[in-house]
């Protein structure tokens, strides 16, 4: 007989540690090349070759950037907060991480006799029928993408430094601004599947029955307010570097500047997979390939994509930005909400 721990075998606990770990060092390899991708992807679209010198066509370029940073010289301000200037770094990485644990990126797999589902906060039973997982998935997300713009407030604040502290404030209202407009999205998604487990919502879109054909408006709208939430071009005016010289991470040097980094091309690689699962079907795909492989596939189209558009369109005005957000966005998102009720009312019945 299997040995039990909180009413599960074992093998659920090495499944679930396996699959941590298997996120962990997707997120971080992708987080690593990512950088070096945009460097050549930007680099070809401008006609320039990018990265070349580190390795064949630059390819240990994010090696030898870890390397430099590693051991470049850390300073902090002798003004500055020390304990919140040290920690704001982290508060901004670590939500960006954990959000996977509840995106599923694959169907099941087979280990030991049990069907082990392919995302970190799941189980099957023990007939392996039917999957358990975080029935509130989505607001799970919202939640830790909330928890995020923390660090960068903190780093503001903490260095005690007027570009800092404009810089964190900026990012500050404009997170406030564009995620009340990426939630309403998201409604019509939760009105179209009675749900908010993730799981389910992938579910409901098998066979091509992707909600980025059924609600196009809040595709597009929940993708361009995540790029501002994560303060990706053309809404990078948190750190705009003709403004306030570095914006929040003026100050950070070596390896703390390294995480805020991080935390940018990790929030980018969140946000892909968010949007991949709500709109574009999550891990379906046709048969003669694993789920995984459509999952990592559209997610890193949609990486693609945010590359593309930093290098097209250039940095919004601040005034630009508050207007997007609070004049277009968000009348919109409150229509396609409304919308979306009544085809859910009378049609759709």
């Amino acid at each position: 007989m299997d040995t039990l721990i909180l009413g599960l075998p074992v093998a659920y606990y090495i499944a679930m540690v396996a699959k941590v770990l298997v996120a962990f060092v997707f997120v971080l390899l992708t987080v690593a090349y990512a950088t070096y991708a945009e460097r050549k992807i930007i680099g070809h679209m401008q006609v320039r070759l990018g990265p070349m010198r580190t390795g064949w066509h630059g390819l240990l370029q994010p090696i030898a950037d870890g390397v430099k940073l590693f051991f470049k010289e850390e300073i902090i301000p002798s003004q500055a907060s020390k304990f919140a200037f040290l920690i704001a770094p982290l508060v901004a990485l670590i939500p960006a991480f954990i959000s996977f644990a509840v995106i599923p990126f694959g169907d099941s797999v087979t280990i030991g006799g049990y069907t082990v589902p392919l995302q970190i906060a799941a189980y099957y039973d023990q007939a392996g029928k039917q999957v358990f997982d975080v029935n509130v998935g989505v607001l799970y997300i919202l939640a830790m993408a909330s928890l995020g713009v923390y660090g960068i407030v903190l780093a503001g604040w903490a260095s005690n430094s007027k570009y800092s502290l404009l810089g964190g404030l900026r990012s500050a209202a404009q997170m406030i601004s564009y995620e009340l407009a990426a939630g309403l999205a998201i409604i019509s998604v939760f009105m179209l599947s009675e749900s908010l487990s993730l799981h389910k919502i992938v579910a409901d879109q098998a066979g091509g029955a992707w909600y980025a054909f059924k609600q196009p408006l809040a595709f597009v709208i929940f993708f361009i307010c995540s790029l501002a939430e994560i303060n990706r071009t053309p809404f990078d005016l948190p750190e705009a570097e003709t403004e306030l010289v570095s914006g929040f991470c003026t100050e950070y040097s070596s390896m703390k500047y390294a995480m805020f980094f991080m935390a940018e091309y990790a929030n980018m690689i969140t946000v892909c997979a968010v949007t991949t699962t709500l709109f574009l079907g999550g891990w379906h795909g046709p048969a003669f390939l694993p789920g995984w492989f459509w999952f990592i596939a559209k997610v890193y189209f949609l990486i693609f994509l945010c590359m593309w558009i930093r290098a097209t369109y250039p940095r919004y005005r601040y005034d630009q930005l508050m207007r997007l957000g609070w004049k277009v966005f968000l009348p919109l998102t409150l229509v396609n909400v409304v919308a979306t009720g009544l085809w859910v009312m009378f049609i759709s019945k």
